[in-house]
């Protein structure tokens, strides 16, 4: 080993260990507040956003010990309506220093800019702030974006293309770092050299995060790729490419230094010997040093995101909060909730790999298993089948939706997961399993009183009034039957399984589909033999279910008479009440309900049965048993 690789190694290692800050004050690059939605002076609101933004400023400060942290955290604050959602992230070559500089900057500037704004993002070159009264956690957010193009012409605009194979680059390196950062650079014979940087927040998935990105890039190539450089910056991810270097390139080396003059060789000679075993002694335990910092930190990080994960799991369990509503937009077609993603390592060591012992059930989505944290909190796994071809369509269904509803009749998503070929649903553990597994049980239905039917009943309908109403998206459930309905500790019920589900636009009250799905027996006939749905349709379900509370048997059993009606003839959709309506009559002695009209046009069934001889029974059915159907008119 020559000394000047000695030299040069020291070198790198010394601004590894003792990177000083790269600015002074951040440069600010733009910000956006939102026009409109303001909180007022004094409110909750206000006292929660001043909470978040202490905890931003103390994760920042605080957060790690090494000397570069991740530079990323985000963090919410309150209860809805006036829970408060947040996030820094830092650029991934800054110092933690210069990170949490720049993030303290951020919160005081950002309280003059926008003083009243519920939602507020501004940008830096070296961080960005972001909070909201929404949700916009875990999803892609473009709703606010800042162009920063240079102001001169590229001196050769023939790397317009170049620019783009440049960011595709940097994009590629950001989606296989822990951080999401990654740069780039091109050397091109006839044109200046590029310099590109790509970054997401850490909250986002690859896809998402190639996913923002993309469209950055395309953005920045429509404003700058003509330019000598230009930024793209959006809530959810940033994009820069320069003429020259704007990043700090810890791969390169510093200058060689410059070889002794002959007249100082012989004297120096003993003394460079010596020296060149005294940097070799040196050199080589802060190498080894380095490594296993190097391969600590990435052991850490990864231990450090699931710890993270499994805290914010553990205070989500404790929260004690009833009933809220964490939608993020204001139509259906808004994609902001709150969705965390649990690490596939939490949910192999909670399940035992998904041990046979653990399993709940089987769907058609896939298996269900319970699972237990080290906290001790129980969480259920729903696990997607690789044969499910319906599963995919469901899952993403559910952490689409149900994220953004929650209400104590609803069963609730804690997270997702989606690591290689591995598809999961993370949900609370509803201990008492499903409401048919008591209902139809001879010994176990013996446990639903009449007063915990009743409440059942009530709590089934806040639940599905809920859907309908009051919340932000009015939604059709689809498939409401007893094994959708699953019941916690203290028997409450609570309304699952939304891979079937559909939104309506906020007056729209009906639609037609050509794929019915669903369970025979719990869908309204407009809707199995049409494919006519509203929410009239789980209104119908509804009442279905309210009879199998009741009567403690399964709809297929309600048989009357020889022309083989059931109960499920006795319905219209005219007739059918809202679930407001529903609400009133079952919380209400006074209320007068409707006299029951005739039955609706629908097919019923009988089976023959051996030793019946009678006429009517020969009316209906065959001389080989075979199921006829009989048709009653209305």
């Amino acid at each position: 080993m020559n000394m000047n690789m000695i030299l040069v190694f020291l070198s790198v290692l010394s601004f590894l260990i003792s990177l000083p800050r790269a600015y002074g004050n951040p440069w600010r690059m733009g910000y956006y507040c939102s026009d409109g939605m303001n909180f007022t002076s004094n409110s909750t609101y206000q006292s929660n956003l001043k909470l978040l933004l202490s905890t931003l400023r103390s994760s920042a400060t605080h957060g790690s010990s090494d000397k570069f942290s991740d530079g990323f955290y985000n963090a919410t604050a309150g209860q809805d309506p006036d829970k408060v959602y947040g996030l820094f992230l830092c650029r991934g070559d800054v110092s933690r220093e210069t990170c949490q500089d720049c993030v303290n900057f951020a919160i005081s500037e950002l309280s003059k800019f926008c003083p009243v704004q519920k939602i507020a993002v501004i940008w830096y070159q070296e961080c960005l702030l972001h909070y909201s009264n929404y949700s916009f956690l875990s999803t892609v957010d473009t709703s606010a974006v800042v162009l920063v193009p240079k102001p001169q012409d590229s001196p050769n605009r023939s790397f317009d293309g170049g620019v783009s194979n440049l960011m595709n680059e940097a994009l590629s390196r950001a989606l296989r770092t822990p951080k999401m950062f990654g740069t780039a650079k091109k050397d091109y014979s006839d044109s200046p050299t590029l310099y590109g940087l790509a970054q997401c927040t850490q909250d986002l998935s690859p896809d998402q995060c190639r996913s923002c990105l993309g469209e950055a890039i395309s953005k920045l190539a429509g404003c700058c790729s003509i330019r000598q450089g230009g930024q793209v910056l959006y809530p959810s991810c940033i994009t820069r490419y320069e003429l020259s270097q704007f990043y700090n390139d810890t791969l390169i080396a510093s200058p060689t230094p410059a070889p002794p003059s002959p007249g100082s060789e012989r004297s120096s000679k003993g003394r460079g010997t010596k020296a060149i075993w005294i940097a070799i002694g040196t050199t080589i335990p802060l190498f080894i040093l380095l490594v296993s910092v190097v391969w600590r930190r990435r052991r850490t990080n990864k231990k450090k995101k699931a710890i993270n994960q499994q805290e914010l799991y553990t205070r989500e369990g404790r929260t004690g909060d009833d009933s809220y509503d964490i939608l993020g937009g204001e139509t259906h077609g808004d994609s902001h909730q709150e969705l965390p993603i649990f690490p596939l390592s939490l949910a192999l060591e909670a399940t035992r790999h998904f041990s046979d012992e653990n399993k709940l059930g089987e769907g058609g989505f896939g298996s269900v298993y319970k699972g237990i944290l080290a906290g001790g909190k129980e969480i259920a796994v729903k696990r997607l089948s690789g044969s499910s071809g319906q599963g995919l369509q469901e899952f993403k269904n559910e952490v689409t939706l149900i994220a953004k509803l929650q209400h104590k009749n609803l069963v609730r998503l804690l997270g997702c997961c989606l690591d290689g070929n591995e598809l999961l649903l993370i949900y609370e553990y509803m201990p008492n399993k499903s409401l048919d597994v008591f209902l139809f049980d001879s010994t176990r239905r013996a446990q639903l009183d009449w007063k915990r039917r009743i409440s059942i009943i009530n709590g089934i309908a806040r639940g599905l009034l809920y859907l309908h109403e009051d919340s932000r998206l009015k939604v059709i459930h689809r498939d409401l039957k007893p094994s959708n309905v699953l019941l916690d500790h203290e028997m409450n019920p609570k309304i699952s399984d939304f891979g079937m589900a559909r939104i309506f636009g906020g007056n729209q009250n009906e639609s037609n589909t050509s794929k019915v799905v669903g369970t025979y027996g719990y869908m309204a006939p407009e809707y199995a033999l049409e494919g006519i749905i509203s929410l009239k349709s789980d209104v119908f379900s509804f009442g279905v279910l309210l009879l199998e509370i009741i009567s403690g048997k399964k709809n297929s059993g309600f048989y009357l008479s020889e022309h083989g009606q059931s109960l499920l003839t006795y319905e219209d959709p005219a007739d059918r009440p809202n679930m407001s309506s529903v609400a009133v009559m079952l919380a209400s002695d006074t209320v007068p309900l409707p006299q029951p009209s005739q039955p609706a046009f629908s097919a019923g069934r009988s089976i023959a049965r051996s030793g019946q001889s009678s006429s009517s029974d020969s009316k209906i059915c065959s001389v080989n048993e075979v199921t006829l159907s009989d048709v009653s008119p209305r």
